[in-house]
């Protein structure tokens, strides 16, 4: 399929970035469109560290260098899918309320358009309201989480909503069926030995960092097989990467997957059906000189991009 007609550059009204993901054209609707990339420059909701605002742009930035053959998959997404930079949710630095509301109303668009998702935040905050979106187009939806943090305590700072509380929400609102979810790459000290009993009481599959070390990638890409039958989202948190392969993020946890564990689960997802992903917590002020961080997000939205692909 061919793109959509390409503008000479695309300048984002927020940050002033000239790039675009994977330097596809760039559009402002996602009208005839198979996959809308959008970014979400919100950090308003860390607890740690700030600067996952920048994330789309150092993103897009770092994609540049991506080629549009898969040869581990065996596709060219381009050429099955027509994709494009749609370019950033608005956000409102000061109000999480209505950040949400103009996320939801962006993957409303993208959606009535028939297109799928794919959104570079910003923090882990912003997948809630991408969830309520998708759920009242699907229903509730399975869900593959890869996290260093399960992201389902219950407040922070006297605040229901921030990047450490969006995946019991989801549940508590039923947007994601809990049954159908698997948290990938958790671990680092807790506030308590109770911190998953949300998970016992809901039923939530939790694959602790040490079960992937030990039991390796191909076996925890067998558990995702339980999850065909629904549509599945999946949400990457870049902490769920250890920080000597992604260093530039909020809340850094040792002992992590290596870029190249990371790269080998998302794959793993081919043959689920893919409504949407995210990729967050990119902050890229605490990134190196190589930018290595910001680089393995553009290539886990890659294959994200490619798995969609494979569906067509």
């Amino acid at each position: 399929m061919s793109h959509p007609e390409p503008r000479d550059a695309f300048v984002s009204p927020r940050f002033g970035q000239v790039a675009t993901f994977m330097l596809l054209p760039a559009v402002a609707t996602a009208e005839r469109l198979d996959v809308a990339l959008v970014g979400i420059p919100y950090d308003g909701g860390v607890s740690y560290r700030t600067g996952a605002r920048f994330g789309p742009r150092a993103v897009r930035e770092q994609s540049s260098l991506i080629r549009p053959w898969h040869p581990v998959l065996k596709v060219h997404p381009f050429e099955r899918l027509r994709v494009a930079d749609c370019g950033d949710v608005d956000v409102v630095p000061i109000s999480i309320e209505r950040t949400y509301a103009a996320i939801e109303r962006r993957v409303d668009e993208i959606l009535a358009h028939g297109a799928v998702p794919v959104m570079v935040g910003g923090d882990h905050s912003i997948t809630l309201p991408i969830l309520r979106a998708l759920a009242r187009r699907h229903g509730p939806v399975g869900l593959v989480h890869f996290d260093a943090h399960p992201d389902t305590w219950d407040e922070y700072f006297g605040s229901k909503f921030f990047h450490g509380t969006p995946f019991r929400r989801a549940v508590e609102e039923r947007l994601v069926d809990p049954r159908r979810m698997i948290q990938v790459g958790i671990r680092g000290p807790l506030y308590g030995a109770d911190d998953f009993a949300f998970h016992e009481r809901h039923g939530i599959e939790v694959v602790r960092i040490e079960v992937v070390k030990e039991q390796g990638v191909a076996w925890v890409g067998e558990r995702f097989g339980r999850l065909r039958g629904g549509p599945v989202y999946c949400s990457f948190d870049i902490d769920a990467v250890d920080p000597a392969y992604a260093p530039a993020t909020g809340t850094p946890e040792v002992g992590g997957l290596t870029s190249y564990e990371a790269l080998t689960l998302v794959r793993a997802l081919a043959g689920q059906a893919l409504v949407g992903a995210d990729i967050v917590e990119v902050s890229p002020l605490y990134d190196g000189p190589g930018q290595i961080t910001s680089l393995l997000a553009a290539n886990l939205m890659f294959e994200v991009v490619s798995l969609l692909a494979l569906g067509k």
